[in-house]
C-alpha cells in the first residue's frame, strides 16, 4: 500500500514535470511533487495556484485525485477483475486493509459498488455544478469544465479549485452541491452501500453505519453553529455550514481565511484533526476513532465495566487503538509544527493549522504554504503522505513479529 501510493506520486511528479503541462509563474520539481502528493492523497494544498496551470496540467492533477481517492490498490483489484475474473488472496487482503473495514468476502462485491457509487454521484454533481457555473455566468463549455472538476475534486475530498479563492462569492447551489458530494465521499462507501441497501431492502444499519452517520450529523451541526457564533454572526448560515462540513477533509473555502477569528480558527482545527469516517476519500483520526475515545471517557467516569453503544459492545483493543491513533497523530503533528517552525520565520498557530490541514488531507490554508522553503514543504509533504496512508498502517509496516506470550503478570495501580 505505501509503495502503491508512493510510486503513484512519482509519476505524477513526472507527469507534471513533462514540457505539456506549463503554469503561469514556472514550475520547479519540488512544486510538482508537492502538487502530485496533494493530489494523489487528496489534499488540496498547494505551492502554486491550480488556475496557473494550463488544460494537460489540470488534466493531470484530476486524474491523479480520483487515482488517489479510489486507491491505487482498488484500482490494480480493478484491472485484475477485468483481466483473471478473479482476485488472489494476498491482493483481496491488501485491498481489504487498505479500504478499512471490509472483509476478505466481500471485496469482489464492494470493488463493483464503490466504482458504480463513485461515478454514478460524480455524474450527479457533474451535472448540478455545471448549471451553478452557468449561473455565474459562464458559457455552457466553461460551466462543463468547471463542473466536471469540482465534482470530482468534492466527492474525492480533494479541495482542489480551479480558482484562486476557491468558492468564495459563489451561489449556493454550488456550495450545497459541494457540500453534499463532500458528505457523501467522507462518510464512507459501506456507510453510502448500507444506505442504498436499506432503502432498497429495509436493511438495517450495522453499529459502524450508526456511529458514523450520528458523529458525522453532530459535528456538521456544532460546526455549523460554533462557526456562526464565533464570528458573530457576520458569515451567513449558509457558508457557516459549507465550512463546517468542508473543514473535516475536503478544503475548499467560501470564506476568507485570513480575516477568521482565532477560536474560529481553532475549531477548525480541531475538526481537521477528527476527519472523515474509514473507508472514506477524507483522512484525520476518523469520526469513529473520535466518537470511541469521547464515549469511552463518559462510560469510564461513569464506572462502566464495558463501553456498550446500541446494545454493541465495543473491545477494549478497539478502545486502545482509538487513543494510539489519536496520540500517533498528535506526536506526527507535532514534530512537523516543530520542524517547520525551526526551519522558516512563520507564525506558530498558522504553522500548527497547515500541519493539521496536511495530516487531516484537508487542504485548508492560511496563506503560509506557498512561502515555506523546501525544508517547510517537504515536511507538509511528508505529512501528507502519512495522513493518507494512515500513521497505523505506516507503523504496522515497520514492526517486527512478536510471538504472544502466554504469560499475566501481577497487576499494579497508578496514581
Amino acid at each position: 500500500m505505501m509503495l502503491s501510493f508512493a510510486v503513484l506520486i512519482a509519476m505524477g511528479s513526472l507527469l507534471l514535470s513533462l514540457p505539456y503541462v506549463h503554469h503561469d509563474s514556472g514550475l520547479h520539481f519540488l512544486d510538482a511533487l508537492f502538487t502530485s502528493t496533494s493530489a494523489v492523497c487528496v489534499t488540496g494544498l498547494v505551492t502554486v495556484p491550480t488556475s496557473g496551470f494550463n488544460a494537460p496540467g489540470q488534466w493531470t492533477i484530476l486524474l491523479l485525485i480520483q487515482a488517489g481517492a479510489i486507491g491505487i490498490m482498488t484500482l490494480t483489484t480493478s484491472f485484475l477483475l477485468a483481466l483473471k475474473g478473479r482476485v488472489s488472496l494476498k491482493h483481496r487482503s491488501v485491498f481489504s486493509r487498505l479500504q478499512d473495514n471490509y472483509s476478505l468476502l466481500d471485496a469482489h462485491g464492494v470493488l463493483r459498488n464503490i466504482l458504480r457509487i463513485t461515478f454514478w454521484t460524480e455524474f450527479a454533481g457533474f451535472v448540478l455544478l455545471s448549471i451553478g457555473f452557468r449561473w455565474e455566468g459562464l458559457r455552457w463549455k466553461a460551466a462543463l469544465y468547471q463542473g466536471f472538476f469540482h465534482s470530482v475534486s468534492a466527492y474525492c475530498n480533494a479541495g482542489f479549485s480551479t480558482y484562486d479563492e476557491s468558492l468564495t462569492g459563489m451561489n449556493p447551489l454550488i456550495k450545497y452541491t459541494v457540500a453534499l458530494l463532500i458528505i457523501m465521499g467522507g462518510i464512507g462507501y459501506i456507510v453510502v452501500y448500507e444506505v442504498l441497501e436499506r432503502l432498497k431492502n429495509g436493511r438495517k444499519f450495522s453499529l459502524h453505519s450508526k456511529i458514523v452517520i450520528l458523529t458525522t450529523i453532530a459535528l456538521i451541526v456544532l460546526g455549523t453553529l460554533l462557526f456562526y457564533l464565533l464570528e458573530g454572526g457576520k458569515i451567513g448560515w449558509t457558508d457557516s455550514f459549507f465550512q463546517s462540513v468542508t473543514t473535516r477533509t475536503a478544503g475548499f473555502n467560501s470564506v476568507d481565511m485570513s480575516v477568521l477569528h482565532p477560536a474560529t480558527v481553532y475549531v477548525l482545527t480541531v475538526l481537521m484533526f477528527i476527519g472523515a469516517s474509514p473507508g472514506s476519500t477524507g483522512g484525520g483520526i476518523k469520526t469513529t476513532t473520535f466518537f470511541t475515545i469521547i464515549y469511552s471517557i463518559f462510560q469510564v467516569l461513569k464506572g462502566k465495566k464495558q463501553i456498550v453503544v446500541f446494545q454493541r459492545s465495543i473491545s477494549y483493543s478497539y478502545v486502545i487503538r482509538a487513543f494510539a491513533t489519536a496520540i500517533l497523530y498528535f506526536m506526527i503533528i507535532s514534530v512537523g509544527t516543530v520542524i517547520i517552525l525551526e526551519t522558516n520565520d512563520v507564525e506558530w498557530d498558522k504553522t500548527l493549522f497547515e500541519a493539521v490541514s496536511a495530516m487531516g488531507t484537508v487542504g485548508l490554508s492560511l496563506g503560509i504554504t506557498p512561502g515555506l522553503n523546501a525544508t517547510g514543504k517537504v515536511v507538509l509533504i511528508l505529512l501528507m503522505y502519512i495522513g493518507r496512508i494512515g500513521p497505523a498502517s505506516l507503523a504496522l509496516a515497520f514492526m517486527l513479529k512478536q510471538k504472544d506470550v502466554p504469560l499475566n503478570y501481577p497487576e499494579a495501580e497508578l496514581y
